[in-house]
């Protein structure tokens, strides 16, 4: 497998260069002026070559749910979409599809799906899902989510005693299917890596979390996990722990330069300390924090003391996309409100550097993919810029970050193999996959759930909500 592609813009440090670049057996081989041609030649002339970027933090199954649920804080969202969530492999199977053309198509080469598991077929979940990223040939960073605590302990007591159902599943359960799906699945080198994901400090137990931290050590596998997503979970960590849950996270040995952490917004200046100290990745979500109205993380902070920050598109309905370029656009310029120092704002070049090697870094893979160096893996995006969302020629890097830029990737490689050309994914016929969600769904503008009337009052009690 061997390609040159020539006369191609690429990004340096302060400007850009027109290079050739050769591809060997799936990593970049040379990049320079005037290369020897090597294998097929693409003409690479008024396009943009970047390295892919990494969805770092979904949920594929959620894509049933989009557009359907009504403003809700997560707390009362997550009961809405489990009561509805009636999945199954088929799906399963389907909506990773989805999310994997959709992510493509909006520049990434990766995706990290904390993929909820349908009770009793776990392992076929899995497998529906590594089986639809395989076809479509992204690189997949699958988190199994797992939590070992009923939903309504996600909930601050306040005032009250509350109590919660036991968990369907023990936690040593829970903690063998995992160790069993890294043994069956787990394949990095073929594209497919298995993560240890506790949903978060919410529902799940020290003894899931230390679980967790064992199976990563023994295979040496990244963890990933929601943190601190909301002010119910602030307030929920004080009760649980006494302390933050991040100062808990760092005291049970959770935290580590392998460890991503989904959201962030309700952290404390220690904590941030902490997440610097111990290397941990902050995974931007800025559209669901948006959407559930959990607030805005602190980015600019966390860039200034140091911690590694990268983007995510969350679930598919509480964004309710997997468009990447739009979350990286509003992850960058929200910040702009945030801090009036203008020199601390995201830029468009530091923005795409998050989600490509930041985003790399959190997956443990920043040796191996996230930037165009010689040696790493040829997961590669080429832009068209003659596109009229990419056009006036200004400065290619800001029209795709701080525009909308829509239909505007020519082509991509996974690992040095094609799996977008021209603008349409080759790997799978996508107008077959949209007739087969179109007819696995229907038009619903009337649900309502049950679940949530019964938590709400109590939720919003305890956040001092009227009545």
């Amino acid at each position: 497998m061997k390609f040159t592609i020539q006369n191609v813009l690429t990004v340096t440090d302060d400007a850009y260069a027109t290079v050739d670049v050769q591809i060997v057996d799936g990593k970049i081989a040379a990049i320079g002026s005037n290369l020897d041609v090597i294998g097929t030649v693409i003409d690479g002339t008024h396009q943009m070559l970047l390295p892919g970027f990494i969805n770092a933090h979904t949920h594929s199954s959620e894509m049933w749910q989009r557009g359907a649920i009504r403003p809700l804080p997560l707390e009362l969202w997550l009961a809405a979409l489990y009561e509805f969530s009636q999945l199954n492999l088929e799906k399963v199977y389907l909506s990773a599809l989805g999310t994997a053309v959709e992510t493509l198509l909006s520049g990434g080469t990766s995706v990290v799906d904390h993929l909820v598991l349908i009770p009793g077929q776990e392992f076929e979940t899995i497998a529906a899902a590594i089986r639809a990223y395989r076809e479509v040939g992204i690189r997949a960073f699958i988190a199994p989510l797992i939590q070992d605590e009923s939903l309504t302990a996600g909930i601050p007591s306040g005032e009250t005693q509350q109590n919660h159902e036991p968990y369907f599943r023990s936690t040593a359960a829970t903690l063998e299917i995992i160790e069993a799906v890294v043994q069956q699945f787990h394949r990095p080198d073929e594209g497919v890596s298995i993560l240890v994901a506790p949903t978060g400090i919410q529902l799940c137990s020290d003894a899931l979390f230390t679980g967790c931290i064992e199976l990563s050590d023994r295979y040496n596998l990244s963890r990933h996990s929601h943190l601190l997503e909301t002010r119910a979970q602030e307030k929920l960590a004080q009760e649980k722990y006494g302390c933050s849950a991040v100062e808990h996270l760092k005291r049970i040995g959770y935290l580590s330069d392998r460890t991503s952490l989904a959201h962030c917004v309700w952290l404390s200046e220690a904590d941030i300390d902490i997440l610097a100290e111990t290397q941990s990745t902050v995974v931007h979500n800025p559209l669901s924090n948006l959407r559930l109205g959990s607030g805005i993380a602190p980015i600019l902070k966390y860039q200034q003391a140091g911690v590694n920050v990268t983007f995510g598109c969350d679930g598919a309905s509480s964004n309710d996309s997997q468009d990447l370029l739009e979350a990286i656009k509003i992850g960058s310029i929200l910040h702009n409100v945030t801090d009036l120092d203008y020199q601390q704002w995201i830029t468009p070049r530091q923005a795409v550097e998050m989600a490509s090697l930041g985003g790399a870094k959190g997956i443990n893979f920043a040796d191996k993919i996230g930037s165009l160096e010689v040696g790493k893996n040829a997961d590669l995006v080429l832009y068209d810029l003659t596109h009229l969302s990419l056009l006036p020629r200004t400065d290619p890097i800001g029209l795709l970050v701080l525009g909308r830029p829509s239909n505007v990737v020519n082509s991509v490689w996974v690992n040095g193999k094609q799996i977008v050309a021209d603008g349409r994914v080759t790997t799978i016929n996508v107008d077959d996959l949209r007739q087969k969600i179109f007819h696995q769904s229907q038009w619903d503008t009337q649900r309502q759930s049950q679940t949530v009337a019964q938590l709400a009052a109590h939720y919003r009690s305890v956040m001092g909500l009227n009545q």
